[in-house]
């Protein structure tokens, strides 16, 4: 992964959950950033993997479609 194809975002965390994420990231000797790189892959994973949202999400797709569609005429 190059900088080109990389996005900067900004997190907030309440101080205790910074300082556990710091943790489990020291003892899993990895830095922060892969750290919480790993729990959004994780949880996108699962997100997927969820027949409800898989559902919620072709429903989303259907009404952006309308949306795009009247605004491209």
């Amino acid at each position: 992964m190059g900088l080109d194809d990389t996005k900067v975002m900004s997190l907030r965390l309440s101080e205790e959950l910074a300082a556990e994420m710091a943790y489990v990231c020291r003892v899993d000797e990895v830095s922060v950033s892969e750290g919480i790189r790993a729990a959004i892959y994780r949880h996108v994973a699962t997100r997927r993997a969820d027949e409800r949202f898989q559902a919620r999400l072709r429903e989303r797709l259907e009404k952006d479609r309308e949306v795009l569609e009247r605004l491209a005429e």
